[in-house]
């Protein structure tokens, strides 16, 4: 939404870890502590992106 002197207006999103509103200097978190543990969680392979593994080329593979 946008109001009659340009400005945008966002709606406060929850917190992706404790769910309270976010707020703008942390934002999308709602505090510097949810800001660490979101860090943690990426750092300790929380997070990661399931690879799916494929098989050994075969010849068919080439053809």
């Amino acid at each position: 939404m946008i109001l009659a002197n340009g400005q945008s207006v966002k709606r406060a999103k929850p917190c992706p870890i404790c769910e309270q509103p976010s707020k703008a200097d942390s934002f999308p978190f709602c505090s510097q502590r949810c800001k660490d543990v979101d860090l943690s969680r990426w750092l300790k392979g929380s997070y990661a992106i399931p690879a799916m593994e494929e098989d050994d080329p075969d010849e068919d593979d080439f053809v």
